[in-house]
């Protein structure tokens, strides 16, 4: 094997004009660093949507990508956006932070302009993206649809029991009632995956190698657990039986290892 070696680079981490790292310019142009000075590998961090404390280790989804990191310019080149729009929102006014606040506020709107925007042809790629991810983006979209619907609180505190139980029903109507809010969805998801398709294959092109990153469990808010319970130790009412975590933390005793001792 050959030896190398690489830099570890959040996409949050990178220049923008937009508050936070995304998929445009400049990891282009970090990528072509990385080339220049000899590294074979670009190191990340989870690229999911972020949940309540903004953490890329408790995103609403293991698959999905975080629409913070869709790259504007982009847009704005497509005449989806004009740059005045782009630029309009505050994003933040601190070059060497991340204010979540500013961006949760101002991201999706801007989007949603976006979504607006798309004619005929851009919305028939998305849905065939959604019909190629079937097994997670239509239940990843109405997911967040139903938690913009229900003021972002976790699956579990939704007032509709129908819906939180996701029986078979309520899931076809609420996804009839939120028909357009589950396009937009999916459609963000299809910009950001084009984008970050993109710039994967200039990364190769360049001999450079993205090493990704997952969270050790999947966050109990989310579409997974939400759309595949079976698949998480729940009782009848969808609540977990047990939760794990990362000692140390305040549910979970800590234990301490204690080394042998050297043989004499």
């Amino acid at each position: 094997m050959r030896r190398s070696s690489g830099v570890l680079l959040p996409v949050s981490a990178l220049p923008s004009p937009y508050g936070i790292g995304t998929l445009g310019e400049e990891a282009y142009r970090f990528i072509d660093f990385l080339a220049a000075a000899g590294q074979r590998y670009w190191q990340i961090l989870p690229l999911g949507p972020t949940s309540i404390g903004d953490s890329p280790y408790q995103p609403f989804s293991s698959h999905a990508g975080n629409p913070y990191f869709i790259d504007l310019d982009a847009l704005v080149r497509a005449g989806l956006l004009t740059g005045e729009e782009a630029f309009a929102p505050d994003w933040g006014s601190g070059p060497t932070r991340v204010d979540y606040g500013k961006i949760y506020a101002a991201r999706l709107p801007v989007l949603r302009r976006a979504f607006d925007r798309a004619g005929v042809a851009l919305r028939a790629e998305a849905a065939a993206f959604a019909e190629e991810n079937a097994a997670w983006l239509p239940d990843y979209a109405l997911f967040m649809a139903l938690k913009r619907r229900f003021g972002m609180r976790a699956w579990t505190e939704w007032e509709d029991a129908e819906i939180r139980l996701r029986r078979p029903g309520a899931v076809a109507a609420w996804a009839e009632r939120l028909r357009d809010e589950v396009e937009f969805f999916g459609f963000i998801q299809y910009l950001f995956y084009r984008q970050w398709g993109a710039l994967q294959a200039y990364a190769h092109e360049k001999g450079v190698l993205l090493i990704g990153d997952l969270p050790i469990y999947v966050a109990m808010d989310s579409a997974d657990v939400w759309a595949g319970p079976q698949n998480f130790l729940l009782d009848g009412a969808n609540a977990p039986l047990a939760v794990a975590g990362v000692p140390p933390d305040s549910f979970s005793a800590c234990l301490l290892y204690t080394s042998p001792s050297p043989r004499d």
